[in-house]
């Protein structure tokens, strides 16, 4: 479900230009706020311009933006704009700042100018870098050009990543599997460095939670195993499909009690010891519900999922997969695999929406889904970490065809495999990454600006 980043607009002028014409730019871009749906705040209660054009107006305006839970700043400058304002407040906020103003008209016939919002620009975008404050900034336009519509939407999916990166909890399900130790991570570095908390569940609390909720809820199970199996093909028992129902409340009930971004589970192998399923078949239902759930405990992989699912602010599921094999007949494809919890919602057309029992495990345990994904345009992210430096990366590719694979799978062609290939190999990168369909490169590449300690390591030929 899309989640909408509600904006603080602080419309700015000074006072040496005329005031009427800054009053007109600034109802202008409002109407564009209403008419792109946009939630915002705005500083219409404020004085009987709206506009923010003296630093005594700061601690007002930044009491309302406060209290209305803004999540991004946007300083369009009607004029030249006040900085000393603009800027105080920005600093105070810590939110994600838009910088724009629309672009000047031709001098009066005496040759006076009305508003020089281009000649403001420079000014505060320099007071912000005096006082650290990070910003983006849309270029000089008209208010009715496309570069103007496109900055700005592109920069509220840069504050959904930026909300996201400064607000996560990730839950942990047990330990990692023994011999991964490529997803080993430093939990308190994570807190320490970005505020990022892991939740821990143990294995014990999960079946011990699967049996109250089969004990005491049956009938919901029932139900929720009812609505699941309309949808599927399956070749295993109801009682086993009732377990994985059982599973999937417990886990979204966790998720609502602790406000959880994403999970990362401890998928195998004694999951199927304690509980007799792969969980593979939840973690792609909870998936497609906007909760990432991904494989072996990989807790660098589930921040990336969370980025990767808010950069296009939540309007698409990611599937989480293994990079594996390159393409037997494409240098630049690579087969994008996992045992099954890509989000059924993005098969292939006209491919069967399978389940079935684990097909290399020795514990051949139910759970696992079996189909390609659809052709399309996407992206894959890794945000990852080593000795206390982290970075993201991403890269855009395309689904082709390629030789039939068991569990879910896509084979993706990029530009440049062999370079993204070396990339990722010399790291601080693993064979796990977050997939979606569209491109987030964009986003990432200006939220990495509001991500302190987070290198910009972004793929490019």
């Amino acid at each position: 479900m899309e989640r909408k980043i509600k904006l603080g607009i602080a419309p700015t002028r000074r006072n040496m230009f005329i005031r009427e014409e800054a009053i007109k730019y600034k109802s202008l871009i409002l109407d564009k706020m209403r008419e792109w749906n946009l939630d915002f705040v705005d500083l219409e209660w404020l004085n009987e311009e709206g506009l923010l054009y003296d630093v005594s107006f700061v601690d007002e305006v930044e009491k309302r933006f406060q209290e209305e839970k803004v999540d991004a700043l946007f300083i369009p400058h009607c004029n030249f704009g006040s900085e000393e304002a603009v800027c105080k407040l920005a600093k105070r906020l810590g939110k994600p700042v838009l910088l724009w103003g629309p672009r000047d008209d031709a001098p009066l016939k005496d040759g006076l100018r009305q508003r020089d919002s281009q000649c403001g620009l420079f000014a505060t975008s320099k007071v912000l870098s005096k006082m650290g404050v990070p910003f983006t900034y849309i270029e000089n336009c008209w208010i009715d050009d496309p570069a103007f519509e496109k900055g700005v939407k592109r920069f509220l999916q840069t504050a959904s990543v930026v909300k996201a990166f400064r607000n996560m909890k990730i839950g942990q399900i047990d330990t990692r599997p023994g011999a991964f130790w490529s997803v080993m991570c430093n939990e308190s570095e994570l807190l320490e460095k970005f505020n990022i908390e892991i939740v821990p569940l143990t294995l014990v609390d999960l079946q011990t939670g699967i049996g109250r909720q089969m004990a005491d809820h049956f009938e919901e199970v029932q139900s929720t195993a009812l609505k699941i199996k309309k949808d599927f093909i399956y070749d295993f028992s109801d009682k086993d499909m009732e377990k994985m129902a059982a599973l999937k409340l417990v886990l979204k009930d966790w998720i609502d009690k602790k406000g959880i971004s994403a999970i990362a589970i401890q998928c195998w192998d004694a999951m199927q010891d304690i509980l007799g399923v792969m969980p593979c078949f939840v973690n792609s239902l909870l998936t497609e519900e906007g909760f990432p759930v991904v494989c072996e405990t990989d807790i660098n992989g589930a921040i990336s999922a969370v980025l990767t699912q808010a950069a296009l602010n939540y309007s698409k599921p990611i599937f989480f997969a293994d990079l594996t094999i390159r393409h037997p007949e494409n240098d630049n494809a690579e087969l994008l695999w996992h045992c099954g919890p890509f989000p059924a919602s993005l098969r292939r057309e006209g491919s069967e929406a399978k389940l079935g029992i684990h097909y290399t495990l020795e514990s051949k345990c139910p759970g696992v889904c079996e189909w390609e994904l659809k052709k399309g345009e996407l992206s894959i992210c890794r945000f990852d970490g080593i000795n206390g430096e982290y970075s993201l990366t991403a890269a855009k590719g395309k689904c082709i065809d390629g030789p039939r694979s068991r569990g879910t799978y896509a084979w993706v062609e990029f530009s440049n495999w062999v370079k993204l290939e070396k990339k990722l190999v010399y790291g601080p990168y693993i064979h796990h990454v977050a997939g979606i369909y569209g491109d987030i490169i964009p986003a990432l590449e200006e939220a990495i600006r509001y991500m302190p300690g987070v290198k910009n390591d972004i793929f490019t030929e």
